[in-house]
């Protein structure tokens, strides 16, 4: 970008995208929704006993520091003064939980992500207390009872850990989820820092009514909760404090969403009937709903898609959760190291082109929707000694495909209306193969930004668009229209009914595995031997390791 363009760039806008695997600080031309420059670092997660998943909310808030700076520096290459940057957005995993000291500013424990099923047997105790006749806690929050959100994991923070219930006592501790840790922590910290959340990320906690939009203290008495830890709620779009170090120092923080939510917001999603399918860690398939809850009979949830601005009305969207998509490549990677990168995957599936009758369901974590099963784990099945590691990496693609068409099918029958394509996003939408996989087992089109950053972008125009901000404006008729790349179906639909039953049959064979002592006690189930509980079933041998691969 030349010198003499800077002046025409217009106001730009940064957007903080703190995710489970990676961090990211990206900058947007607010009147062309032009992505000018980012930087990445990714984040370690520890997995300190079976079914344990934890991030050090340290090394989190670190990361976010060195990409604001890089980006800087990126910026100052390009010819750009930052001070054209006039806001700045956080979107954020959601439900990882995060307790920490206001006096000294150091978190209190590690940061509990939402992945984490140590809270399995604390589930069943819960469970016992809501009448099967009035389940309230669905019926205030939208969710299910489940390891996934931020209440059942901070009760056992609170429970177990020492350091933690001093503070309490003490008056010293807060909780948020990652959003509230960042946004106090550059907001100051222990100097005046501002404790406080959006109603997206607050709408994952269990804690939080989606009617009236505040905490909700019969939900806080049910889980042990004391309140005053909690932070303050905010809507999506509105000055929360101003950046009080670094490049940016000044700048305000104006725009809070949870990364769904941010992506719904991203691919313009504003009217009711239309969704988007995040392919990122999980897997998210967010409908807009509009101004009512709808509560699913097909084990979706029920949440709040955004409210952009304090006196702005609040929208709320079905959800289908899948808790493993891009882990899954990760964990190919790392765990059994049959590919070096994330991005050869595809190279080895495109080798094969076929699963050869092999399927993989990854529920490394339980199965998330539809089926909302914690004893599921992952398995491989349908090997033959002709199977080798290319047909275990198109397995794995095409077990995120599968999982979206669950939950694709459960919001349709919601619903109504089936959904004429599907509008994708998040950082596997580079994987060729995987979208024209996941338009071929879908059997509609699929839809692909030419710019994926969907997430940051959404939470760039919240607050490019805040009171007190104004340089992004929501207005249909301002918003900048798209490219799009489109994956038609390739295979007839009886083809992939046939390969999708043959799925669903693997998934329940992935059932049952745990037994009813719980990764809560620290023990792994006497089921599990390969790292997160993965089993490999096999009709006539493992192949980890075997001439094959």
């Amino acid at each position: 970008m030349a010198a003499s363009k800077s002046a025409a760039l217009g106001p730009l806008v940064g957007a903080v995208d703190q995710g489970t695997s990676s961090t990211r600080f990206l900058v947007f031309n607010s009147k062309t929704a032009e992505l000018l420059t980012h930087h990445q670092v990714e984040i370690k997660q520890e997995f300190p006993k079976e079914g344990w998943v934890e991030q050090d909310p340290r090394e989190i808030l670190q990361s976010v520091l060195v990409c604001i700076e890089k980006t800087c520096e990126k910026l100052a290459q390009l010819n750009v003064d930052v001070s054209n940057i006039k806001a700045i957005g956080v979107t954020n995993q959601r439900e990882t939980t995060v307790v920490w000291d206001k006096v000294t500013g150091e978190p209190l424990y590690n940061a509990v992500v939402w992945l984490d099923l140590r809270t399995q047997s604390t589930v069943g105790e819960l469970s016992k207390r809501i009448p099967g006749n009035n389940n309230f806690v669905k019926f205030k929050t939208g969710l299910p009872l489940s390891t996934y959100f931020s209440a059942v994991k901070l009760r056992w923070i609170l429970d177990n850990v020492r350091k933690v219930q001093k503070a309490v006592e003490e008056n010293r501790a807060l909780f948020g989820t990652i959003d509230s840790w960042l946004i106090w922590s550059l907001t100051g910290g222990v100097n005046g820092g501002v404790h406080c959340t959006d109603v997206t990320n607050a709408s994952r906690t269990m804690l939080f009514n989606i009617h009236s939009l505040e905490w909700d203290k019969e939900l806080c008495d049910f889980f042990g909760i004391p309140m005053e830890i909690l932070p303050n709620i905010r809507s999506s779009s509105e000055i929360y404090g101003l950046m009080k170090a670094g490049a940016l120092e000044g700048v305000p923080i104006s725009g809070c969403l949870g990364d769904q939510s941010a992506a719904l917001v991203g691919q313009m999603c504003f009217q009711d009937g239309q969704a988007k399918n995040t392919y990122g860690t999980g897997c998210f398939l967010l409908c807009n709903t509009g101004h009512k809850c709808v509560f699913s009979e097909h084990g979706l949830l029920t949440t709040v898609a955004y409210k952009l601005g304090r006196d702005k009305p609040v929208y709320y969207a079905l959800e289908g959760s899948v808790a493993i998509a891009g882990a899954v490549v990760r964990w190919l990677r790392d765990n059994l190291g049959i590919i070096k990168s994330s991005e050869q995957i595809e190279v080895l599936a495109n080798e094969v082109g076929t699963s050869y009758g092999c399927y993989f369901v990854p529920a490394f974590s339980g199965l998330y929707a539809p089926y909302w099963e914690p004893s599921a784990r992952g398995i491989i099945c349908g090997l033959t000694q002709f199977t080798n590691k290319c047909h275990i990496a198109f397995a794995a693609l095409e077990a995120v495909c599968f999982q979206t068409r669950e939950i694709l099918d459960a919001m349709n029958h919601d619903c109504g209306i089936p959904l004429s394509h599907l509008q994708v996003d998040g950082g596997m939408t580079s994987n060729k193969i995987l979208m024209q996989l996941q338009a071929d087992i879908l059997c509609i089109p699929v839809v692909k930004p030419s710019m994926p950053e969907t997430t940051a972008l959404g939470v760039a125009m919240a607050a490019g668009a805040a009171e007190g901000v104004g340089v992004w404006s929501l207005e249909p008729e301002d918003l900048s229209s798209v490219t799009m790349e489109r994956f038609q179906p390739q295979i007839n639909a009886e083809e992939s009914g046939t390969r999708y039953s043959t799925w669903k049959k693997a998934v329940m064979k992935s059932m049952g595995w745990v037994a009813t002592q719980s990764p809560e006690s620290g023990d792994p189930s006497i089921f599990c031997s390969l790292p997160l509980g993965f089993f490999i079933v096999t009709s006539m041998v493992m192949l980890i390791g075997a001439r094959y691969i």
